[in-house]
């Protein structure tokens, strides 16, 4: 059982993965090397961790991370002590999703959204309307321009939606959207956004930045 806060029905649970070199963001240690790919993870999980707490100053969440690699001292030693940690654990993508969103409705969650931190365009208004759509439909996506999807959202336990899909791969979110209309499940879809995976990703990056570095100005 997770402590989230008694008053807080609405979940967020971010997916990430310690930044070690050499384990992270592998497809583009080719052109960033093992120590630049790990930065990266590195910042675009400070960027998304920045736009959440931006949403928690606007409404009521609690925030979870799941992580990967590393353990929780270097997690809190990362990012602070004012989050909560817990292990991805065993098993492919989907299990590691299922389960956390399991665990999140056993502990009280009424509206539950994963998003990982591969997409800079993620921010609090985003948030915001997914959770914001669980009033009216069973389940929100935001699919990722690969084919994938950046973000999550539902108000019960759907394992369903989390087997027999080929994780990392262009059908991932069409896959999904198949088995939510065989379930009968209501749906809507947000802004499709860009992720940061390859090589060629990397100028979506550098736009954030640049977006962020002018609005500071």
């Amino acid at each position: 059982m997770l402590n989230l806060p008694a008053n807080s029905k609405q979940h967020l649970i971010i997916f990430t993965r310690y930044p070690e070199p050499g384990k992270t963001k592998t497809r583009l240690i080719p052109v960033l090397g093992d120590v630049g790919a790990a930065n990266l993870q590195r910042e675009m999980t400070e960027h998304t961790i920045f736009q959440v707490q931006e949403l928690q100053k606007a409404i009521d969440i609690s925030v979870e991370v799941r992580f990967a690699g590393g353990d929780s001292q270097l997690m809190q030693d990362w990012l602070g002590l004012d989050l909560v940690y817990q292990y991805q654990g065993e098993g492919d993508l989907g299990l590691r999703m299922a389960r956390s969103l399991f665990d999140a409705f056993q502990s009280g969650a009424e509206k539950v959204i994963i998003i990982g931190t591969d997409c800079p365009g993620v921010n609090a208004q985003i948030l915001a309307t997914a959770f914001e759509n669980l009033h009216d439909f069973d389940l929100v996506l935001g699919s990722a321009i690969d084919g994938g999807y950046y973000l999550i959202a539902l108000r019960q336990p759907i394992p369903e939606l989390f087997v027999n899909i080929e994780w990392g791969t262009a059908q991932v979110f069409q896959t999904t959207v198949d088995i939510a209309q065989k379930l009968n499940l209501s749906y809507v879809n947000l802004s499709p956004l860009a992720d940061v995976d390859r090589p060629e990703d990397l100028p979506i990056w550098e736009q954030a930045l640049a977006g962020k570095i002018k609005r500071s100005l």
